[in-house]
């Protein structure tokens, strides 16, 4: 039988974090955050790649897991999913945007895209970042995070959705790779209609954190800091995963099977 979350409105949150899309209602109830899609299936997207980073060589505490479910909120329901909060006491979560500003009072985004080449711009942002943050080994961040956006074509990492975490005595952590709700063409309301060819769909995302072309931009870091992440799951594993849903429809699910396959074979030297 579903299970069905009721939301309410004073537990509505707001990150500071902003999306291209737009902003996805999210609440925060008893150390779980909730989610409820707002364009098509971020919350599949969500728990499919979680799901398949654990098999991966990322360590557990690398990312975020999340699950999917049905969210009552008003008179109102909505798919979505729910993940832990993954910030201890005391911290908060600072997109890399909001640090750049706060520092220099100018756009960190405009600031990338003002150099020519792509790895001078991979160069600059992790340069920065660390400097500002005294974390080290950013750009394997980067790179880690860059892998999986361009596997799983995550059109929404831009510097307003990359985060570090500020302790409560003033040092930063990296963040748990978390929040892959633009990948897998969610967008079905804009962008991606459902029907349409799948294929075609895929030529037309484009990257945004370092380049339009997700090729373009982990080439790059792959480049500078190696090849930090590797996949070993294979098509039962994601026909699996996908079989066990219980609140996307088989129409959403294959489609979303047509993409990770397509991306297996476009990124295989990633899979081991």
């Amino acid at each position: 039988m579903r299970q069905m979350i009721e939301l309410f409105d004073s537990d509505i949150r707001e990150q500071g974090r902003q999306s291209s899309k737009g902003n996805q209602l999210k609440w925060n109830v008893d150390g779980v955050w909730h989610k409820a899609d707002y364009t098509g299936y971020e919350g599949l997207a969500e728990m499919v790649i979680s799901r398949l980073l654990t098999r991966s060589t990322l360590r557990p505490d690398e990312f975020v897991l999340y699950d999917t479910e049905m969210i009552q909120y008003h008179s109102q329901t909505f798919h979505g999913c729910a993940s832990l909060n993954f910030l201890g006491k005391g911290e908060q979560l600072i997109t890399l945007e909001r640090l750049f500003r706060n520092q220099f009072h100018v756009s960190l985004y405009h600031a990338i895209y003002q150099i020519p080449a792509v790895p001078d711009r991979a160069r600059f942002l992790v340069t920065e970042v660390e400097r500002l943050t005294d974390i080290t080994d950013f750009g394997k961040y980067l790179a880690k995070m860059l892998t999986v956006d361009a596997f799983f074509l995550n059109e929404d990492r831009h510097t307003h959705n990359i985060a570090v975490i500020l302790r409560e005595d003033g040092t930063y952590r990296l963040c748990p790779l978390f929040d892959h709700g633009g990948s897998l063409l969610s967008d079905t309301t804009v962008d991606y209609p459902m029907g349409s060819d799948v294929y075609s769909l895929i030529d037309q995302v484009r990257a945004k954190t370092l380049s339009r072309d997700f090729s373009e931009q982990l080439d790059a870091v792959e480049a500078l800091y190696g090849d930090t992440i590797f996949f070993h799951f294979d098509k039962d594993d994601v026909r699996q995963i996908l079989d066990q849903e219980a609140y996307y429809s088989d129409e959403v699910k294959k489609r979303v099977e047509m993409i990770i396959f397509d991306s297996m074979r476009r990124y295989s030297y990633l899979l081991r």
